[in-house]
């Protein structure tokens, strides 16, 4: 697919580099977020990156919708947006979670569900660094991607009673961290004291599109320690 650029109404222009997740299509949305937000173009007045797609939300009262298309359209043929070469990341966050049990309630029935056991899992999901693709469905709620082959399973088939905030879940193989209690149809292998939601604070999101995210075991007793509600933050190299 390439790269298109068209109206989402009268105020916004959805900027598609797919129709579904690949690693190029979403590095090709945070490149073009970030030279959009650098070309500084009046009536912008929002961008919001998507897994394969970016929304850029402006101010009729500033800019005419079809200018603001076309301006759009100008910068999306500037240049090649989907390529080989590394994308600049974000910040590297290791996150602490407690897999399985009563925190992680689908761990065993998704280890019978792939054929492998519930350490298995655990350790491979750990071990992978994922990138943040996007924020949405609720408030700081994060989709990571991608995982390793063990996790190419599909959601359930009905969802479940509210998981709380800080649930981690998978499907496709992709994480959704809950940034608050939600209905969800993805698997929930594990939870985290860290809060990817603070509304409290200036900005109130964990995470940000472009972020690389690590979760790290700790067992139950470590979830009520202070020190194990924060996540590690560096700059990634």
């Amino acid at each position: 697919m390439n790269p298109s650029a068209q109206l989402m109404g009268d105020h916004a222009v959805l900027v598609a580099f797919g129709s579904r997740y690949s690693k190029l299509a979403n590095q090709a949305v945070l490149r073009f977020d970030r030279e959009i937000r650098r070309a500084a173009i009046p009536g912008i007045v929002e961008t919001v990156p998507g897994i394969c797609s970016l929304l850029v939300r402006f101010d009729t009262e500033q800019v005419h919708t079809l200018e603001a298309l076309e301006k759009c359209r100008t910068l999306l043929e500037g240049q090649t947006w989907i390529r080989e070469d590394t994308a600049e990341v974000g910040r590297k966050l290791t996150i602490p979670a407690v897999y399985g049990g009563r925190h992680g309630p689908d761990l065993a029935t998704l280890a019978k569900h792939v054929g492998c056991t519930q350490e298995a899992l655990v350790a491979c999901h750990s071990r992978t660094w994922l990138n943040v693709l996007c924020l949405g469905f609720s408030p700081g709620t994060a989709y990571l991607a991608e995982l390793p082959e063990e996790y190419d399973v599909p959601r359930k088939e009905t969802y479940s009673n509210p998981v709380p905030a800080g649930s981690v879940l998978v499907a496709n193989r992709q994480t959704v961290f809950a940034a608050t209690e939600i209905r969800t149809g993805w698997w929930r292998i594990a939870t985290s004291p860290t809060k990817g939601f603070r509304p409290e604070l200036q900005c109130p999101f964990l995470f940000s599109p472009g972020d690389l995210v690590r979760f790290e075991a700790i067992s139950e007793e470590q979830l009520e320690q202070v020190k194990y509600s924060q996540p590690r933050i560096e700059n990634a190299a």
